[in-house]
């Protein structure tokens, strides 16, 4: 795919692509949000386990995601050369469009998916302020010269809707590096233009989150592949609740008994069913206050046990481990009670994978946020950081004293700046180390000490 692609044919190459990927995503999106295939029923299975069948979905899948992307969360961007304690143009674009709520949206769609956009446009009313915006992948697709190592495409294509067939027009953008195209794709009067809105950033302002890219540029989330152990799960509590529903109190029984019959009170003559032309009996009434008494010597009372459930319930226990062993999630984050006996040091352990893997969906998204930095930097009017970086927030579980403990040895033992450590104590955020430099700087004994110099006209003079 060339860079000379019209809006025409991209938007119609793009729409297809969009229209192949919808199934996969929207089979993803159903198990996100609980909507999932039932477990293996019989044909002829009644109502009442088809309603056994809905109860037993037990979604774990949004854990998966929340788990990681709930230790996702910039604080911050440190660019080199600014010294004077100002904010660079990346972060007040980020504030001014209040990414510090949105950009879980967006982790946790490229989690979920494999992949999530984000488009930084200007804003029509005021070309140097950025516009940032995060786009579902069920509504976007974007194309590279090399999707594996390119950090920009293109062109892409955003739709409000894809269609279910090419005979319904839809309205789409086409994105480029010279602005944006708005489209009408498909329908009988085929694709046409509907409008233009330039823009001078020179490369196409959308930016992929992607946890996992392969060599071939392929995306793999969270989720998928962990669909076959969730219906696992599903069908393993289908099969508990059916032996709780039927099997799980104990069956009396009573062989060699012949039941009272129901005689007419006035003739005392058998009465019987209209229906059946039997005699009619009287029900046994079996509770916990009544005996059951017999005058045949020859009548047996015995006892069916229930079905043990331990074994249902050690199979959906091993599912979920499963499940947590692949996503790389704890397995207390699922499992009540897996902590009883741990240590600090053994739950520190448990939990060594998940943060491993949190540590690759940083490096991941951080190189993305720091390109939407820079093209905010550039709509902006400012050029491009050099050198920049994405400040996460610290969302291991250590307590304030540990980690203050830990940053005040490395200031005193390998002379680390104490200024360079603020933003690793642990919910300080970009805005708050600000503030301290800046009370800092007013509050040095130095700049005091020449204040008070400048007020005295005497010394001042001598100085």
């Amino acid at each position: 795919m060339t860079d000379t692609v019209t809006p025409q044919v991209g938007s119609e190459t793009g729409l297809a692509t969009l229209r192949r990927d919808l199934p996969r995503f929207d089979r993803i999106d159903r198990y996100i949000r609980g909507d999932h295939d039932g477990p293996y029923t019989p044909r002829t299975a009644t109502d009442e386990y088809k309603l056994l069948a809905k109860r037993a979905v037990s979604n774990w899948l949004p854990l998966l995601v929340k788990t990681p992307a709930q230790a996702l969360s910039v604080e911050g961007f440190r660019r080199a050369g600014i010294t004077d304690g100002s904010q660079p143009p990346e972060w007040q674009a980020w504030q001014t469009n209040r990414m510090g709520a949105r950009q879980a949206q967006i982790h946790r769609a490229a989690l979920t998916f494999g992949q999530a956009w984000v488009t930084v446009l200007p804003d029509p009313a005021d070309p140097r302020r950025p516009v940032i915006r995060g786009v579902s992948p069920r509504r976007m697709i974007a194309f590279y010269a090399d999707p594996a190592s390119d950090s920009l495409p293109l062109w892409a294509l955003q739709v409000d809707a894809v269609p279910a067939s090419a005979d319904e027009a839809v309205k789409g953008w086409f994105i480029d590096g010279t602005g944006v195209t708005e489209l009408s794709i498909g329908g009988k009067e085929g694709t046409k233009v509907l409008g233009f809105t330039a823009h001078s950033l020179g490369v196409c302002p959308v930016v992929r989150f992607a946890p996992d890219v392969d060599l071939e540029g392929r995306v793999t989330g969270v989720i998928e592949g962990m669909i076959p152990i969730q219906d696992r799960i599903n069908q393993s509590v289908f099969d508990l609740l059916v032996a709780e529903t039927f099997g799980s109190f104990k069956v009396r029984t009573i062989s060699g008994m012949a039941p009272e019959i129901v005689r007419d009170p006035e003739t005392g003559e058998p009465v019987y069913d209209p229906a059946t032309g039997k005699p009619k009996v009287l029900p046994i009434q079996a509770d916990a206050s009544r005996f059951l008494v017999a005058p045949d010597p020859d009548t047996k009372f015995a006892q069916l046990d229930e079905t043990p459930l331990q074994g249902y319930i050690d199979a959906i226990e091993m599912s979920v481990r499963h499940l947590a062993a692949v996503a790389q999630v704890p397995a207390q984050h699922l499992i009540a009670g897996t902590v009883a006996n741990m240590s600090a040091e053994g739950l520190g352990a448990a939990e060594s994978a998940m943060f491993r893997a949190i540590a690759e969906f940083k490096n991941s998204f951080g190189d993305s946020w720091e390109t939407v930095g820079s093209l905010c930097a550039l709509t902006a009017g400012s050029p491009p950081p050099e050198r920049a970086h994405v400040v996460w927030g610290d969302a291991e579980s250590r307590s304030l004293s540990q980690t203050v403990d830990a940053l005040g040895k490395a200031v005193q033992m390998l002379g680390v700046p104490a200024r360079a450590l603020w933003p690793r104590i642990p919910g300080v955020t970009a805005t708050d180390v600000d503030d301290w430099a800046q009370i800092q700087t007013e509050d040095d004994p130095g700049l005091r000490l020449a204040d008070s110099i400048a007020k005295v006209p005497a010394l001042a003079g001598a100085a």
